[in-house]
This record gives structure tokens, sequence and C-alpha cells, in this order.
């Protein structure tokens, strides 16, 4: 499973000569079971990118890359469980594969001078490193999902108090004395776990987590948490530890983050629309994104899903442009067209590891130009109020 470590390497690849491959396959159910409409897809694919490479100059190892991701999905075919995402440069001797969820995008073929990323990055979105707890009085089971999967880490257990004799004694004496025992023992578990937890997110091991106990526990176990590690807290489901599979856990886990991810998504498109209107801390439309992204001001970039806008990119500073102008308003340099700016700007928003939401059938967003930021600061508001003062 891809990580953001390997994202950003891929987000930071560039080849001025030359030709980087991207391809993305799609399981989906055959309509027979040769699989051949799959096989004569990808070779349409393949053919048509070695033609249009072709017209302009030599293709020795694109044309290896190609002929290895045709018989890569060959051998794909009939595989109805993972999608695949290839990112490949023969004349740099690079060749990665990750296995992803299925359902992400139709298969598709790209070759430029950097890796197509958009599809991914729509998966990846605002994703973050997430943790599930599945925690009782006596156990707690530690899972990592990224992306649909599901890894168990460690886990601590602790052994309930042992009862000694057969009667709870004179006025149940004993018997009080062995509940309390238990109390005991549970709430230093809970405890236990609370810690490991918070050493886990001050080790940077996630950012988010969602929690399952039963409804009687969450309360004994809530009040051991430290209250930055319950800030994290996505969401909590009852469950029986012992009854519950990995399946269940990663399918109740999904629910929670993608629930979450949709709250956070609508809360983030009114936030920077409403900053917007105040002449606050958003922008909306491609130029003023643009430049708030190359001033550093951004922290979150939304994008809608359909998004899609021609712009030309400077072949010395790589300086963004909206406006189609043959030389650079910076440097001064030659520039390229883009027939899709989100070919540079995604890369660009993934190097600065912002936080990126994809908006999804929301008119507002889309009369105000479909693309938007949330800013950190604006620099002419910041400068304006340092000259103020100097004043």
């Amino acid at each position: 499973m891809i990580t953001r470590e390997e994202i950003r390497e891929l987000a930071e690849f560039k080849i001025d000569r030359g030709r980087a491959v991207t391809f993305y396959f799609e399981p989906r159910t055959p309509q027979d079971k040769s699989h051949r409409e799959e096989a004569i897809l990808v070779k349409e694919l393949v053919r048509n990118a070695l033609r249009e490479a072709e017209k302009n100059e030599k293709n020795g190892s694109l044309k290896a890359d190609l002929n290895r991701i045709l018989a890569l999905a060959e051998s794909l075919h009939g595989n109805q469980a993972r999608a695949k995402a290839v990112f490949a440069c023969g004349q740099r001797n690079f060749w990665r594969e990750f296995d992803l969820p299925p359902q992400f995008t139709p298969t598709q073929l790209f070759v430029n001078q950097q890796f197509h990323l958009k599809p991914l990055a729509q998966l990846v979105g605002a994703q973050p490193r997430l943790w599930a707890v599945i925690v009782d009085r006596q156990r707690a089971r530690f899972f990592e999902l990224r992306l649909d999967e599901l890894k168990e880490r460690e886990g601590l257990f602790r052994t309930p108090p042992v009862r000694q004799g057969r009667s709870d004694g004179f006025s149940g004496y004993d018997g009080g004395h062995t509940q309390r025992r238990i109390e005991d023992e549970a709430r230093h578990h809970f405890k236990d776990v609370a810690e490991h937890v918070k050493d886990g997110l001050e080790r940077g091991l996630f950012e988010s987590l969602i929690i399952g106990c039963h409804d009687t526990s969450w309360h004994e176990f809530e009040a051991q948490l430290h209250p930055y590690v319950r800030r994290r807290v996505l969401g909590r489901f009852s469950t029986e530890v012992a009854k519950l599979s990995n399946d269940q856990i990663r399918e109740q886990a999904s629910r929670i983050l993608h629930e979450s991810l949709a709250r956070r998504r609508h809360e983030m498109v009114r936030e920077v629309l409403d900053q917007a209107k105040s002449n606050s801390r958003g922008v909306t439309g491609l130029r003023r994104v643009l430049r708030s992204l190359e001033l550093g001001e951004v922290q979150t970039l939304l994008l809608g899903s359909n998004f899609r806008h021609a712009a030309v990119e400077c072949t010395g500073c790589r300086h963004l442009e909206a406006h189609l102008v043959r030389s650079c308003p910076a440097c001064g340099r030659e520039t390229r067209e883009l027939e899709d700016v989100s070919d540079a700007l995604i890369p660009l928003a993934l190097r600065q590891g912002l936080e990126l939401f994809y908006v999804k059938d929301d008119q507002e967003f889309d009369r105000a130009g479909n693309i938007a930021a949330l800013l950190r600061f604006r620099t002419d508001q910041r400068r304006g109020r340092i000259e103020r003062a100097a004043s």
C-alpha cells in the first residue's frame, strides 16, 4: 500500500527530456471468462501512447516501459480484489507498483514529463494516518488502517484476578474484595492502553483515532485518555472484542472515517467560501489559488472532482500562470502549455504537504471557480499590518 513518502517521491519526479508513464488498472467484472475486453482496452491504450510518442521522438525506453505494463496488465486479468497503479520511466530506471482499493478510477494510461497523480490524490485526499483501537476490560488490539488495508500491531492483555475459595466469606467480604480487585485491574488496564495510545500519537504513528469498545466500558476508558488524544478521536462503535473479526473492524472503521471526511469536507467548503467573501483566510478561483500556493500561504486545497483548466508552466522557474502567455511573467523564460493545470497543481500541493479535498456536487463551490484554498495567513494583510505598525 502506498505511503505519503512514496506519494511525495512521485510528486517530485520530473523529466525534461524523456517520458514518464502512469498506468491505473481498475478491475471489473468481465463479460466473458476470457477477459478479452480488458486485454483489448490495455493494448489500445499502449498502442495509442506509442503512436503519439513516435510523432516527436525516439521511444526506446518508453516502448520497453509500455510493453512491461502490457505484460503486467495481462497477469492481472480476473483479479477482482485490488486495483493497480504503476509509475515508470525507463530513462531514469524508475519503476513503482502499488496495490490500491478498487473503484477509484477507470483503467487509464498517461505519458508525460511527470506522473499523472490526480486519480491517486482523489483517493488519498485528506485521509489521515489512522489507528483503530479495540478494547475491553482485559484486552486491547491496535490496528493501522490505510486505504482500506488493515494491519494489526501489538496488543495489550491483562489476566483477570483469580478468585480464591468457594464462597464470598463472612457477610460477602471476600466477594466484595474480589470485585474491587477486578475493578482496580480494569482501571490499570485502561490506563496502560491510554498511555500506549498517547505514546503512539507523540511518536507520529497516527493522526486520528477510532475506538471500538462495549458501551459499558467506554466512559471508564475515555476517562483515562489524555485530552489531546480525545481530540483525535473520529468516532466510536460498540462491540465485543472477542467476537469481532478483522473484516468487521475494517468495515466499521472505514465507515466512521468516510463519515468524518464527508463532514470535514462540507465544513471546509463552507469555511473557505465564507473566508473568501470576507477577504480573510480564503481565496477562490485558479489565479488567486496559484498565487497563494507560490507564496506558501495555503493550508488546505479544495478542487472540484471534475476540475480541469488550461494553464502554462515556465520551463525555467516552474511558475504556474492561469493566463496562456508565451513568456513567464516571473523570469521571462519560455512557457509550455498544460492542457490541465491539475497535472502540475496536484504534485505541487503534495510536495508542500497540503491537506487536499475533492468537492463533488456543490453548486456554490462550482460558481466560485471549482477551486479554492484555505490559507494559514495572507501576505498582503500581514504586510499591511506591519506598515501600519511602523507608521
